[in-house]
């Protein structure tokens, strides 16, 4: 019975030690990675739809609204009247500011003739004061006569110097009630709001009647030609993105359209929180519509490949982002390599550029059983 018992418990050990054998032994079918031609790089951000050039425009004075020619959608082109305000007050201002210019101009010419008046008494005081000095010099009048005319010469030329500083005085006169017209008169125009640019009315914030305070904003305006996509793109995917690479922008509003465009400008600065780059795309080929802050996904080429050999980054252990361990089939037999990595796809493959000897192939999928020196075979119509 014993010996019965032992030869069972030997054929049951053999049996496993078969089973043991024929699953480890026997060659594993795996999965290989393909060379593949003409891959694009890319690299995915998601963003929104912005504008460079987004304005919130108001009066620089304050005053009741009394006219409103624009509203949210409108189009409006470079200096067209979009708003008023009350401006009675100021246009009496404006009318006390051109009557003193009146007034200036009126003081100046009396005193320009106050002037010629005074040459001409001083040009009489001078002839009379050269005849008495020549009667005094054959003693036919007193020395207190040819004083006298002397006396009234200077007088006359003190006034003509007097003349000539009210003259000069009227003259700045006339400038700063001039200064004060061109005051009035721009605090009166700042009374219309005019469109700045070529626009399209975004928001229009307050109604007729409402008295707005000096910078307050009544309208935000947008120019239509500068709407771009702003992508924020992780850091460690962004050292190949340059000025002018092509990228697609699709729109959460419209999921089945691509629309072209390219980038445009690259923030300097990161965000420290997100550690996300900022990319700006502009369209190529824009939408007929825009929604500023709408969802939109950005693909930005940024190379393309011409053959290379790329594996799923699920089958790379250790990848520290340039080196990772690979499972490769050299001569039918199973070994674990170190190699150097290059580009990444969007699909997450890397493409392998170094470390990887003559004829090797690498196992694109891990899978149970793989371990160095045990015999493999290639999968057929599997490689990937």
């Amino acid at each position: 019975m014993k010996k019965r018992y032992l030869l069972v418990s030997l054929g049951l050990v053999g049996a496993i030690l078969a089973i043991l054998l024929f699953v480890f032994m026997r060659p594993l079918s795996v999965v290989v990675a393909a060379p593949a031609e003409s891959q694009p790089i890319q690299v995915f951000g998601l963003g929104t739809v912005e504008a460079r050039i987004t304005s919130k425009i108001g009066f620089e004075v304050g005053a009741a609204l009394v006219e409103l020619n624009a509203d949210h959608g409108d189009q409006v082109e470079k200096g067209k009247v979009l708003a008023r305000l009350h401006d009675t007050k100021q246009v009496a201002r404006l009318a006390k500011a051109t009557a003193g210019v009146v007034n200036a101009e009126a003081a100046l010419r009396r005193a320009e003739a106050a002037v010629g008046k005074a040459r001409a008494v001083l040009s009489q005081k001078k002839q009379a004061n050269r005849r008495k000095q020549a009667l005094l010099a054959r003693q036919t009048v007193s020395v207190e006569t040819a004083e006298e005319a002397q006396m009234g010469e200077d007088v006359a030329a003190a006034e003509l110097a007097v003349a000539a500083s009210d003259v000069a005085v009227a003259r700045a006169a006339l400038e700063d009630a001039r200064a004060q017209y061109e005051y009035e008169k721009v605090l009166l125009d700042h009374h219309v709001l005019k469109a700045p640019y070529d626009a399209i009315v975004v928001a229009r914030h307050k109604e007729l009647g409402a008295v707005l305070t000096p910078g307050e904003p009544l309208f935000t305006l947008v120019a239509p030609e500068t709407v771009w996509a702003l992508a924020y793109v992780d850091e460690a995917q962004a050292g190949g993105i340059q000025i002018g690479q092509p990228a697609d922008v699709r729109l959460r509003s419209l999921p089945r359209q691509m629309f072209k465009g390219h980038v445009t400008r690259i923030d300097i600065e990161s965000d420290r929180v997100s550690e996300e780059r900022r990319v700006y795309i502009s369209c190529d080929r824009c939408p007929e519509t825009f929604h500023l802050g709408e969802q939109a996904e950005i693909f930005i080429s940024t190379a393309r490949l011409g053959k290379a050999l790329l594996v799923p980054e699920t089958a790379i252990e250790g990848y520290d982002g340039s080196q990772g361990m690979v499972w490769t089939v050299e001569d039918g037999e199973l070994r674990r390599r170190q190699v150097t990595f290059g580009r990444r796809t969007l699909d997450s493959r890397l493409e392998v550029i170094g470390g990887l000897p003559d004829g090797a192939q690498v196992v694109a999928m891990l899978r149970p059983g793989l371990r160095e020196g045990r015999a493999a075979r290639i999968a057929e119509g599997a490689a990937s």
